[in-house]
């Protein structure tokens, strides 16, 4: 599962840089994943947030997008249609109960949810209640 939130230690790091290699195993970014299990990395570009998340061996299994309230799943990783956000995919309550948060920062939560069949369930969910607070604003 992949979920973001607004305003958590996570933000305040991503947002000390803007990192490079989206879509690549190990990017030049700071790895910002609350979980042992995975790595997560956030880019940033004026006006949105991406937030890339691997398994521990560095395999990219998926990517959103978000800015404000909208967030996208991207056509990066592995898994990346396996994405359930706001706007795509469907929410499972058996697939949230086997979940494990891998980020937060204030304005998106995003989790992950190891599948039978070896894939990953990804969701993202966006958890702020002012989106003026919340908006992903560019330097």
């Amino acid at each position: 599962m992949l979920a973001v939130s607004c305003g958590g230690t996570a933000m305040a790091q991503a947002s000390t840089g803007t990192g490079t290699g989206l879509g690549q195993s190990w990017p030049n970014a700071t790895d910002v994943s609350a979980s042992p299990h995975y790595h997560v990395y956030v880019f940033e570009r004026p006006g949105l947030r991406f937030v890339q998340v691997n398994d521990a061996s560095g395999t990219v299994r998926g990517a959103i997008a978000y800015s404000g309230s909208e967030i996208i799943g991207l056509p990066v990783g592995v898994d990346a249609s396996r994405w359930a956000t706001p706007n795509e995919g469907v929410w499972n309550a058996a697939t949230q109960a086997n979940s494990e948060q891998v980020y937060s920062d204030g304005a998106v939560k995003v989790a992950a949810a190891p599948q039978p069949d070896g894939t990953m369930r990804l969701m993202a969910i966006g958890d702020c209640n002012n989106p003026a607070e919340c908006s992903v604003k560019g330097p």
